[in-house]
């Protein structure tokens, strides 16, 4: 790492570093950063991308100072890749624009091109890490938000709560599509329409 008084994290500028810094909440540090190579930030300052412990952090800079950051929560990335070309690499993010539920949002991509080619890769290295971590927590999210729109059964199968969607052909659309997409198993979509029947 290089720690000269210019230089900050893996040979980010010290000033543009600061940025980064200062961003970071009580607890949260910085696991890897990279930086624009010169060559691709001719008409601008050079962009920086920080993996911290919760987040990625992508910055653009003001030609005339002040930057503009994006901030990317880990469970927010459904996937991150790296291209890796003869003099650089690009680093894309695909992640939901809205966190509050597993299920909702919609998904865009952010982009970084021209990074330092070794610390892109440990950037995508941590994305991947955490990428992998998080989509068994969002599918089991999903699960449970897909349970309560298809009448009420987060509480168990073996539950006898009433159901909350008084209508059967929705509940057992919802119960479908849940088979379909993975997030419940055949004898539970069995359970469920069974119940559904048996309530008419």
């Amino acid at each position: 790492m290089r720690t000269d008084s210019t230089l900050g994290l893996e040979g980010v500028p010290a000033k543009a570093f600061s940025y980064i810094t200062s961003m970071l909440v009580p607890g949260e540090s910085v696991r890897a950063s990279t930086v624009q190579r010169r060559i691709f930030a001719i008409t601008h300052r050079r962009a920086l991308l920080a993996a911290t412990t919760g987040r990625i952090i992508g910055m653009t800079r003001g030609l005339f100072g002040g930057f503009t950051p994006t901030d990317i929560r880990w469970q927010d990335v459904k996937d991150a890749n790296i291209r890796v070309g003869i003099f650089s690499s690009s680093v894309i993010i695909r992640h939901l624009t809205q966190p509050d539920l597993a299920s909702g949002g919609v998904v865009v991509t952010y982009r970084i091109d021209g990074l330092r080619k070794a610390e892109a890769q440990e950037v995508y290295r941590m994305a991947q890490a955490q990428e992998q971590s998080w989509r068994e927590k969002r599918r089991h999210r999903e699960l449970e938000e897909m349970r309560a729109k298809s009448g009420g059964f987060q509480g168990g199968f073996g539950s006898s709560q009433p159901a909350t969607d008084p209508d059967p052909a929705a509940r057992l659309k919802n119960a479908k599509e849940m088979l379909d997409q993975g997030l419940i198993s055949d004898s539970e979509y069995e359970t469920i329409k069974a119940r559904v029947i048996g309530e008419l």
